[in-house]
């Protein structure tokens, strides 16, 4: 089979611009649910245990479906793959919206929550088909830039401005969400979009014994309890301390500096990415300003609140950047399957044993402590991390 060649630097731009809306759709289809979930839960008489499980049980599934997304990269190769997680996501998000009761809900919403799993370690594999070295670290910075934007957009704009434009219809509003992702999934044929072919050997299953797996994976889950463990116990903690009041203005800040952490990430990504220094600054950062989050009161709070969700932000783009640039071609997509297999896991099983520890405590602080501890437990694990880029690149 003939080499491929990556692409010039000329046709950066338009490729650069399919994986910011690819990232886009990592987290749009799952954070309309959240400010959509009173009129749905309305409409199909939720209880609040169904209300959570439509943002609760997509994020579950970015784990189980990590493993899925290793396989079709090493059958198919990596564009066919991201394509078609993206038409399965998309088809999944869309059933949503002509749900006539919450089983076919949950349903549709597991399936969205598969495809979004399979996009994971499609996208970073997709770099090393796509750009020189130079590059990957800037093309993890824009599609992590989508996927951050994708947050903020999905639970931002949802209610104030495109809920009124379409009749106040929350079906109508997922649809409107959901079809786009269509012509993304074809843009991503486009004549300028270079063919990837699959793997000459098609290993999928992630390496267990590799420690890099285990050490990145380790680190995702620091980011992302912090952050969703936050983001779901914040409501909790306020009320418990008195400050309630200040619920909305915390969570703008909170998720907005998620969206500064990833256009900081664009400017300095290829200085940035590939240093462990960095690694376990963020990661020390985000454990001290989460642990003054808890101890100071007011306007204060809400400084660490930022600059912890910041540095968590930072911390989860320089860890997800490394599969393409520590691995060779045919296993990136392996080796990231596996990061995002361990860390979602621990994103969502750290922040539930926080819940339950809390629960037994009577704290709502406790569930947050949890998540500190865990993270100041990776430090040893930052410091040991070695990112050697491999001595040759399996191009061919």
């Amino acid at each position: 089979m003939p080499q491929q060649q990556p692409v010039t630097l000329r046709q950066t731009l338009p490729l650069l611009s399919l994986l910011w809306f690819a990232g886009l759709y990592l987290r749009i289809p799952i954070l309309v649910a959240p400010p959509l979930a009173p009129h749905i839960a309305a409409d199909l008489a939720l209880s609040q245990a169904l209300t959570g499980a439509l943002t609760t049980l997509p994020v579950l599934m970015l784990a189980v479906g990590a493993m899925p997304g290793s396989l079709g990269i090493a059958r198919m190769g990596p564009r066919a793959t991201l394509a078609l997680a993206i038409v399965v996501m998309a088809i999944g998000s869309s059933l949503r919206s002509v749900a006539p009761e919450v089983g076919t809900l949950l349903a549709a919403s597991a399936i969205m929550g598969l495809g979004i799993a399979i996009m994971q370690p499609a996208l970073p594999a997709l770099l090393n088909v796509w750009f020189q070295p130079a590059h990957l670290a800037l093309g993890t910075a824009v599609y992590m830039n989508g996927m951050l934007m994708g947050e903020f957009i999905g639970a931002g704009i949802t209610l104030p401005v495109l809920m009124p434009m379409l009749g106040d219809s929350w079906r109508v509003t997922v649809a409107a969400w959901s079809l786009p992702a269509f012509l993304v999934a074809a843009a991503l044929f486009l004549p300028r979009a270079p063919a990837s072919r699959p793997v000459a050997r098609p290993a999928w299953v992630p390496d267990w014994h590799n420690p890099l797996t285990w050490k990145l994976g380790l680190l995702l889950g620091a980011s992302g309890s912090m952050f969703f463990g936050t983001n779901a116990y914040l409501a909790s903690l306020l009320d418990a301390r008195g400050e309630a009041g200040a619920l909305d203005q915390t969570l703008f800040w909170f998720n907005l500096a998620q969206v500064a952490a990833s256009l900081v990430m664009l400017r300095t990504s290829r200085r940035w990415v590939g240093r462990r220094s960095l690694i376990v600054l963020m990661l020390v950062t985000a454990i001290v300003s989460l642990a003054l989050f808890l101890l100071t009161r007011g306007p204060l709070s809400i400084a660490f609140a930022f600059v912890m969700s910041f540095t968590a932000g930072i911390l989860l783009i320089l860890v997800v950047a490394l599969p393409p640039l520590l691995s060779h071609r045919d296993d990136t997509g392996r080796l990231a399957a596996g990061n995002f297999t361990i860390g979602y896991t621990l994103s969502f099983a750290v922040p539930m044993l926080g819940g339950v520890v809390a629960d037994f405590s009577g704290a709502p602080v406790v569930a947050l402590i949890v998540m500190v501890v865990y993270a100041a437990l990776m430090v040893p694990v930052a410091l040991k991390l070695e990112l050697r880029m491999p001595a040759s690149r399996n191009d061919a």
